[in-house]
């Protein structure tokens, strides 16, 4: 029994200690970091609040979380709510895209915006329409999809990510923008219609010094897949400013695909070097279309200055040439990391600018050959429609694309640990993004939302895009007026700047030297 006694004795000893000790390993590393807080210049809120102020950290850092799974409606968020990214979800997956018991938005609200259906609604078209593209000037004319996949690079998507994007747009025959990262080997592997986007760094036909180089340019442009080329002026998330990728970041995959040197940092420059004029501009635009055998040629631009714009006009009539197409980027774009004052206050939105580009070519004589994409948070057949009506002849369309590919709109972008493998450079995450079921997702959205834009211009009683109308778009502009945009903007006539120009655009017709870009 003594025996006995002093085993049990020494073991309840034994078993205080060990929970003295596993009691006291915490509080000490416990301590360690109340020192490190009091002591640490960085961070008032710990060197006041030390350990428990780690809770503030630790709420920002999951706030965006908890804000898009417990706050937000699924009518108010933000860039995109929780309805349309849910709808692009739905019909990337190929299920039932309805909702039940009416709408939830407030259809009295200033701002609201509706299409209006027709007493006698035709049948939906049998055919999807497709855009001619290319000019007098174009040998090689491309017909193109109402919805394609926007600019983005390689870099800043995943591999799998343009390989999904690049096969969806294969399998649904529909034309997939490249960016201005390079022509790499995941656009080309899986056999889609490519735009071929160039910006101020010229990469992939680069020189050493980061010029233009037109040998390199030929070759790649002469590719099959590649049926139109476009220059990026400036886009929507960021427009006028330029950008660096850091050497770290340039492996050897994204080095080739850029050519550029691998592991140096590499700039892209706010302004190109091969121009300075519109008339210089444009003759550019002509060069390029030159050595891309006569494909059609373009360029992009976030809108700003409306002078600037006209100024680009007078040298295509000066000239006696013109670009194939231009794409209007809004300001609400955003698939590329930006400062947020850029982000914010730069640019202008895509209704307005649209509008813009739209009447100067109507009102210089020059939409006939001209087609206008519009790229800017197109995301339903609604939205492709009231593009339609507001001027352009086709849509692009970037993060609706990366939703179809797996995108939470997680908003981690830029710092390559995107959790659904889509804007990552990170093997381990990039390799979850499954390539062959994303493909279909990305075809089978792209499939759905033209099909609704039809259905939709049916029940407003068309059946051509042509015939969409200001008229048939009406906004709410106050609690007790609706106006359509017939009547809220002004709508010029074909060559009406170059006979007489309406007095609100007077100054800025004056203005427009198709040798200078006047601010």
């Amino acid at each position: 029994m003594t025996v006995l006694a002093a085993l049990a004795a020494w073991g309840a000893a034994g078993w205080v200690s060990w929970w003295w000790l596993s009691a006291a390993v915490p509080l000490a590393l416990l301590g360690s970091l109340g020192v490190w807080d009091l002591s640490q210049r960085r961070h008032t809120v710990l060197r006041n609040y030390p350990i428990i102020g780690h809770a503030r950290y630790l709420l920002e850092r999951v706030r965006p979380e908890l804000q898009q799974y417990f706050v937000e409606r699924n009518y108010d968020g933000r860039p995109f709510d929780r309805d349309t990214r849910s709808i692009v979800y739905e019909r990337a997956k190929g299920t039932a895209a309805e909702e039940p018991f009416g709408t939830e938005r407030d259809v009295y609200e200033t701002g609201y915006e509706s299409l209006v259906p027709s007493m006698a609604p035709c049948p939906v078209p049998q055919t999807t329409p497709r855009v001619r593209i290319g000019g007098p000037d174009c040998t090689r004319p491309y017909d193109m999809a109402l919805l394609n996949v926007s600019a983005m690079s390689f870099g800043s998507l995943s591999a799998n990510a343009v390989l999904a994007l690049n096969g969806g747009a294969a399998a649904g025959g529909f034309a997939h923008d490249t960016g201005e990262g390079g022509l790499s080997e995941y656009h080309l592997r899986p056999g889609g219609d490519l735009v071929w986007e160039i910006g101020t760094g010229y990469f992939g036909c680069r020189t050493d010094d980061g010029g233009f180089k037109p040998e390199e340019f030929a070759d790649k442009a002469a590719h099959d897949q590649v049926k139109c080329v476009s220059l990026k002026l400036s886009q929507g998330a960021k427009p006028g400013i330029g950008g660096v990728l850091p050497g770290a970041k340039v492996n050897a995959e994204i080095a080739r695909a850029r050519g550029v040197p691998q592991g140096e940092t590499v700039i892209s420059p706010p302004y190109h070097r091969e121009f300075s004029t519109p008339r210089e501009l444009v003759r550019f635009l002509v060069q390029m279309r030159e050595l891309s055998g006569g494909k059609p040629t373009g360029f992009k631009l976030c809108p700003g200055s409306r002078r600037q714009f006209l100024a680009v006009c007078k040298a295509m009539l000066e000239e006696g040439t013109a670009p194939d197409f231009i794409i209007v980027d809004g300001a609400e774009g955003g698939t590329g990391a930006a400062p947020l004052e850029y982000a914010d206050q730069l640019g202008t939105p895509l209704t307005d600018g649209l509008l813009d580009v739209h009447n100067a070519l109507v009102g210089t004589g020059l939409r006939d050959r001209i087609r206008i994409g519009a790229s800017g948070k197109i995301a339903t057949g609604a939205d492709l429609v009231k593009r339609l009506l507001q001027g352009a002849d086709y849509g692009n369309a970037a993060r609706a694309m990366m939703f179809a590919v797996g995108c939470i709109q997680a908003q981690r972008c830029h710092t390559n640990t995107c959790p659904a493998g889509v804007t990552t450079q990170d093997p381990r995450r990039a390799r979850a993004l499954h390539v062959g079921d994303k493909t279909l997702r990305v075809q089978r959205f792209q499939h759905a939302t033209v099909a609704s834009a039809q259905q939709i211009m049916a029940s407003m009683g068309v059946a051509d895009p042509a015939d969409l109308r200001p008229h048939m778009l009406r906004r709410r502009t106050d609690p007790f007026t609706v106006r359509s945009y017939e009547e809220m903007y002004e709508w010029l006539a074909p060559g009406q700047l170059l006979a007489e120009a309406p007095q609100s655009w007077a100054a800025d017709w004056r203005a427009a030297d198709p040798d200078r870009f006047t601010v």
